[in-house]
């Protein structure tokens, strides 16, 4: 039986590197029944549709629970249509995102980290979605702004079990977590919940930190992969930060992820963590690396054994080629988008036939 994943069209080079992706996980080359369910995500539908397009897809990635997201244009401007990210998180009821920093080969990190570090997010509360309002006279010196945040004892357990359980199958150490002398009740709550988790994963190593020490301990780690987890908008940041400690954000890939009751994974998102880079749209220049990443880590979170050599022969394929010179020009090479591709799907589909020679 065919698996059906969710594609979630976009805009600009966006479309483009899925296009791209999409070539390479093709049932022609990895020789695996697979099915796709297309969405036009593009921000002209969306405006068409008022957003209904976003909640169809967010329908059948509930019903399919895979989905590959290309980048989409979000609208600044209050009364537009929005970011569909927003919907599509709230509509599956994500709880985690999931962003792993690593190594690219050839590329000069910064402050000498090689070690791979993975961000563990809360999808949902915090400072996103809550309430905020102003009193006072509007401009005046003492005027006061408010804002009530929230968060659930249910998603800080599954955030924590999550972040335990990545630790455990990657071999790393869970680093950092809240703020909890500071707000002993709110992200007190987190930090017990962690603690909890400690307890119930005795073999994964635990070294709790204050989040700011987390950031600052990031240059000076030990060369132990990292699972950190956060809180919404403490992730938000550290995510972007992480990411860019590589050197570049091309080797890294974003999960958005709904847990079940039991704290098991239900159903994902993958895309690349950039954005639609308007201005190399159209010229074959722009670096598919991350977008194939994408799919590589939902190619792991399917059951069958072919779909997880798929992911790590992907994984394998794409920091291969880099490593042998085939890079596009944001990583110092020459390789145009397709081109860059096309070394991959060829790697890709020796790997697998090779594997399958071995048993």
């Amino acid at each position: 039986m065919a698996k059906t994943i969710v594609i979630l069209e976009g805009d600009q080079t966006g479309q483009e590197l899925l296009e791209e992706t999409l070539r390479v996980i093709d049932p022609s080359v990895t020789a695996f029944p697979t099915e796709f369910v297309r969405f036009d995500l593009s921000l002209e539908n969306r405006r068409t549709t008022g957003n209904q397009v976003v909640y169809e897809a967010a329908e059948a990635m509930r019903h399919h629970r895979l989905a590959l997201k290309a980048a989409t244009i979000t609208p600044e401007a209050p009364g537009d249509v929005g970011s569909p990210n927003r919907i599509l998180r709230e509509e599956i009821d994500a709880e985690v995102i999931l962003r792993v920093g690593r190594r690219i080969p050839g590329v000069r990190p910064v402050g000498g980290v090689f070690a791979p570090i993975s961000v563990v997010r809360m999808a949902v509360g915090g400072a996103y979605g809550a309430k905020e309002w102003r009193e006072g006279q509007d401009g005046a010196l003492s005027e006061v702004a408010y804002r009530t945040e929230s968060i659930s004892r249910r998603v800080c357990s599954h955030v924590a079990d999550f972040a335990f359980q990545h630790a455990q199958r990657t071999g790393g150490k869970v680093f950092g977590g809240p703020k909890y002398t500071v707000s002993p009740v709110y992200e007190g709550m987190f930090k017990e919940e962690l603690d909890a988790a400690a307890r119930r994963y005795p073999d994964v190593r635990y070294d709790p930190q204050l989040i700011d020490a987390t950031f600052a301990l990031l240059l000076s780690g030990d060369g132990d992969p990292l699972v950190i987890p956060t809180l919404n908008r403490d992730g938000d940041l550290l995510s972007d930060l992480v990411l860019r400690l590589y050197g570049s954000i091309a080797g890294a890939e974003s999960q958005v992820i709904s847990l079940n009751d039991d704290g098991q994974v239900d159903c994902v998102m993958t895309e690349a963590p950039h954005g639609t880079a308007p201005a190399l749209e159209g010229r074959n220049v722009a670096n598919p690396m991350a977008m194939i990443l994408a799919a590589a880590a939902l190619f792991g979170h399917m059951q069958e054994e072919q779909a997880k050599r798929i992911s790590r022969a992907l994984y394998e394929a794409t920091l291969e080629a880099v490593y042998d010179g085939i890079r596009t020009s944001d990583l110092g090479g020459g390789a145009q988008t397709d081109e860059f591709t096309n070394e991959v799907i060829r790697r890709l589909k020796s790997k697998l036939e090779v594997w399958s020679t071995l048993g």
